[in-house]
């Protein structure tokens, strides 16, 4: 058998792109998304000022994500650390059965 002549024909992909790949310099200024509703595209400038006037949860630690999330009418008090919870939301040991189950996928045993 003769070898063909397909390599003059290299494969050439259908997918085109336009110019080379430019990164903006600086992020895109903030916006309420297209399709928001009405009333939270009018309000989104009061959005933006609470959102940059409050703490920072990454810069100040837990302790400011802990009062923030009060003042942001969770419900409830909020816990520092688990022992200030009530016990029956602490950490527990688990039965031998309950290991079961979760090794098992939560596939009955029955």
């Amino acid at each position: 058998m003769l070898p063909s002549l397909r390599l003059a024909n290299a494969h050439r992909p259908l997918i085109r792109f336009l110019g080379k790949r430019q990164w903006p310099t600086k992020p895109e200024e903030q916006h309420p998304h297209p399709f928001a509703p009405p009333e939270a595209k009018e309000h989104f400038a009061d959005f933006l000022k609470k959102f940059q006037s409050s703490p920072s949860t990454t810069q100040a630690g837990s302790t400011s994500a802990a009062a923030s999330s009060s003042k942001s009418g969770a419900k409830g008090p909020v816990y520092q650390e688990f022992w200030q919870a009530p016990p029956r939301l602490w950490k527990h040991e688990l039965a031998e059965w309950e290991i079961e189950l979760v090794q098992s996928g939560g596939a009955s045993l029955h």
